[in-house]
């Protein structure tokens, strides 16, 4: 059984929208590692809901995501180039149009190709959009009821997102499926699809491939709840591999914290938890590019995107 969500709390040490900005995580007195120390299944008995790690909150711009190689892996904002990373505005769209993080426990294997796509996973915990819940603060962990998933292929890699609704939200009653969200909020999941596909042409980069799903003809299918179930769980294996692996930072606890590391623990939970609003880069988190007249209409967009 999963501790209370009420018993989480996120750790903020280092100013936010620099490279020493990071978010811890605690349960109680005791510090974890987000990744590896948060239960995927918050209850046997209802393996469809997951546990989710909030990263990027809908209508956010700060790229956040999990330091893997750290010591309790936190949050750190994403680097590149050793300039700060940043959602780019998409017309009509503010950052992320939904609340973004990932599966805790879970890891898309870079080293097999994926059994449905052929290609590579992107060496990160699987990728969840959380349609209708709370805008959330970075750091929040939250469960979620499964609908489905699609697999983006973005630079060899592929990059499979879960597709989940709060289950504190009004919609959880009427969500039971992909095709519950199309009937409810029809035009979302066309817009996610094609956002994915889109969203890193503003860097210079070109267009992402949102992959064949389940073995079903069709580019850019959804796949159902009882593949993505067993996605996830494939995801979690995976996990549980990479924990034995020697060399393979496994400190997830307090009680794994060696003797020369507790002042540092007692640091990061003597912080404060700062609800100040991120000093982003304005240039960045308020730029718009526009894509193509009619987007998110059309079927393809040009390799470059008007500033404005």
């Amino acid at each position: 059984m999963s501790p209370p969500l009420s018993s989480y709390n996120a750790r903020k040490t280092g100013e936010p929208c620099t490279k020493d900005f990071r978010i811890y995580l605690a349960t109680g007195d005791e510090l974890i590692s987000p990744w590896h120390g948060v239960p995927l299944f918050p209850s046997a008995a209802k393996p469809h809901v997951v546990s989710m790690l909030v990263q990027i909150p809908r209508w956010s711009n700060v790229r956040l995501e999990i330091a893997k190689e750290e010591f309790l892996t936190p949050i750190r904002q994403a680097i590149q180039n050793d300039h700060l990373q940043y959602i780019p505005n998409i017309f009509p769209h503010k950052g992320y149009p939904w609340n973004y993080g990932c599966l805790p426990q879970t890891w898309q294997d870079p080293n097999l190709p994926d059994p449905h796509t052929q290609v590579p996973g992107d060496g990160g915990p699987l990728d969840v959009c959380e349609l209708a819940g709370a805008v959330e603060k970075p750091g929040i962990i939250k469960q979620v009821k499964v609908l489905g998933a699609f697999a983006v292929l973005d630079n060899g890699q592929t990059d499979w997102k879960v597709i989940v609704v709060d289950v504190a939200s009004p919609l959880t009653a009427m969500l039971h499926g992909i095709e519950d969200v199309e009937t409810h909020m029809p035009g979302y999941l066309a817009t996610m699809k094609e956002w994915f596909r889109v969203y890193k042409i503003p860097e210079g980069k070109g267009e992402n491939v949102v992959a064949f799903g389940g073995g079903v003809e069709g580019e850019g299918l959804i796949i159902s709840i009882s593949f993505t179930l067993a996605l996830i769980t494939r995801c979690h294996g995976s996990w549980k591999k990479i924990l034995a692996e020697p060399g393979m930072e496994t400190k997830v606890s307090m009680s794994d914290i060696d003797i020369k590391d507790i002042n540092l623990a007692r640091q990061l939970q003597d912080e404060s938890h700062s609800d100040r609003l991120q000093l982003a880069d304005r240039t960045e988190v308020e730029k718009y590019h526009f894509l193509s007249p009619n987007w998110p209409l059309a079927a393809s967009c040009p390799n470059r995107a008007m500033e404005v």
